[in-house]
């Protein structure tokens, strides 16, 4: 069989992994904390903090990618690799920590072509070395047969010995800021359903959706943002509003956006409005997955790099009143739900 559709059928899982293993953790150091990788029936990962941080997502295709979109695109195992990579990097970069390590399980239909894997490995690795995570290492997983294309990856990471920053932490009076983008993701994912050839789209509409395809979190702006005095934080995978009312909850606090910072975070989303005739603002407010950060500082702290205010934290008016307002009106998006939607 010529070795272009060879598929995961026309192999052994230890021929496979043979496949695998040499592209991970390629061009680093395989990760100071993993003590033990791949090749026994578990890993051994160093934890000299004490603690361990703990996270772990799932791509499922149809679900959360496509393999053919609508517009002709093709997601590629790179993309899945490096998507799988960076929502992961996102949640331990959202609690002030460092990523260390993790472990994927790939569950592949026997129609699967062995190239696709390959890309996949390729994927995952380019992923955590271009993010910015250098000494996060693939540790292990496992490679099973199913009906379904789904990716599973658990990730573990460090506080090095410093405190988490928690949802919880948000007051009144406090400055709310993003770091990173929102929205970008949301107006790819609408390119890539739309009916526009992706070939035929400018500079600025093919940054949108290779957005959704290859997001890119901030990640050293978690632990700048721990350090300088974060009171509250987290990643932003399901929405602006949806995840403010996630922490708003969480602190029994108000997050008032502003809505002139709003209409600035517009602007880069214009080449798909444009073409689509959406308004953008559903996209900023509701879209998720750029999977930037959104963190709340003490009043007249001066924000650290990487950081811009979008608004305030305020106090409810009632126990359970607390949400997310623009211009102190209650914000009505929903953002994206994984069983309602």
């Amino acid at each position: 069989m010529p070795e272009a559709s060879l598929t995961v059928a026309g192999l052994s899982e230890s021929e496979l992994l043979e496949r695998i293993f040499p592209r991970l953790n390629r061009g680093s150091a395989g990760g100071t904390a993993v003590l033990l990788g791949p090749g026994d029936d578990a890993a051994i990962v160093a934890a000299p903090d004490g603690r361990t941080v703990l996270s772990i997502d799932t791509l499922v295709a149809d679900q959360d990618f496509r393999l053919r979109w609508n517009n002709g695109y093709r997601t590629s195992g790179y993309d899945v690799g490096w998507k799988a990579a960076a929502q992961n990097l996102s949640d331990i970069n959202a609690m002030g920590a460092r990523p260390t390590s993790l472990v994927v399980s790939l569950t592949m239909p026997p129609e699967t072509l062995v190239s696709w894997v390959e890309d996949f490995a390729d994927g995952l690795t380019a992923g955590l070395r271009g993010l910015g995570a250098p000494d996060c290492a693939v540790a292990g997983g496992d490679l099973g047969r199913g009906r379904e294309l789904a990716v599973s990856v658990a990730i573990l990471g460090t506080l090095d010995g410093k405190e988490p920053v928690l949802r919880s932490g948000a007051r009144p009076g406090d400055t709310l800021a993003l770091a990173g983008t929102v929205g970008r993701a949301a107006a790819g994912l609408a390119l890539l359903e739309s009916a526009t050839d992706f070939r035929a789209l400018g500079s600025g509409a093919r940054a949108l959706m290779d957005t959704q395809c290859r997001p890119a979190p901030p990640l050293a702006a978690g632990p700048l943002a721990r350090d300088a005095g974060a009171t509250a934080m987290m990643d932003i995978s399901d929405g602006l509003v949806r995840d403010g009312n996630r922490l708003a909850a969480a602190s029994h606090a108000v997050l008032n956006l502003d809505t002139a910072a709003l209409k600035e975070l517009c602007v880069p989303l214009l080449p798909a409005s444009d073409l689509l005739g959406t308004d953008p603002m559903a996209w900023v407010l509701g879209g998720g997955e750029d999977h930037g950060l959104l963190a709340t500082f003490p009043a007249g702290l001066q924000l650290p790099p990487g950081f811009t205010a979008i608004g305030s934290v305020t106090a409810p008016a009632a126990t359970d009143s607390t949400g997310v307002t623009i211009a102190g009106r209650p914000a009505d998006t929903v953002g994206w739900d994984h069983f309602a939607d």
